[in-house]
């Protein structure tokens, strides 16, 4: 899990730091110590620590600014001002916390941090991938199905087919419970699926991928369970 500490107070930072380390030893944790810093730095963080007054440019608006790109990292404002509480509801920061930092509330706090990280993830989230000539984000929500491509694999989403390095079984373990191996070169979002049948899977957006012979049954009883926990009619 990666977490960033964004606050000009080196010893706010060192407090933070300790803290998280205590509780979770395997974090990688970033500190950046301006706004223009943490801007400058490529790449997810699970997590952000952001305080709300520092030089230049407010954390308030930081925040803003990574909800418009659409980047669903945990927010947690770390501050001795009161008076932004309010504002933070609007960037759908997960707490408040006030300075000086109460070493067990902090605590309780990244502790449900980390289970909200672990809700987005299972519930959709994004993966991060990192290219020679590019950086991105990909929604789980807008993936189609991942098809095998030798020691590559091929991202079809919504808006485009992306080829990175990975596996079918990374992808598998990264996706979750929301997409279904259907096929050995196939990995597909159970939530765009119109029907099934004579050894594919059909698409709402008119494609279909392969379903082995093998995995028909268990396609079925899963697909059907997918509905069912969804609330939609099996027609």
């Amino acid at each position: 899990m990666r977490v960033a500490i964004c606050d000009e107070e080196k010893e706010s930072c060192a407090q933070l730091g300790q803290l998280i380390r205590r509780q979770e030893p395997d974090c990688e944790v970033m500190y950046f110590h301006s706004v223009g810093q943490f801007l400058e730095t490529r790449g997810h963080f699970d997590i952000l620590l952001l305080d709300i007054q520092m030089e230049n440019m407010r954390g308030m608006e930081v925040a803003r600014a990574l909800r418009i790109s659409g980047d669903d990292t945990v927010l947690i404002f770390v501050t001795a001002r009161k008076e932004y509480a309010a504002e933070a509801f609007e960037v759908s920061a997960f707490y408040y916390l006030l300075k000086p930092v109460d070493a067990d509330k902090f605590c309780e706090v990244f502790r449900g941090a980390c289970r909200e990280v672990q809700r987005i993830e299972n519930a959709g989230g994004q993966l991060f991938f990192q290219t020679k000539t590019r950086n991105f984000t990909v929604q789980k929500k807008d993936i189609l199905y991942v098809e095998s491509a030798k020691r590559q694999v091929e991202i079809h989403t919504l808006k485009e087919n992306i080829t990175v390095y990975a596996t079918m079984k990374h992808m598998e373990e990264q996706l979750g419970e929301q997409f279904y191996r259907c096929h050995r070169g196939y990995l597909v979002n159970l939530s765009y699926v119109a029907g099934y049948g004579n050894g594919v899977v059909r698409l709402r957006n008119g494609e279909t991928v392969y379903l082995a012979r093998e995995k028909y049954s268990e396609f079925v009883r899963t697909y059907t369970e997918y509905l069912k926990r969804e609330g939609t009619a099996l027609v």
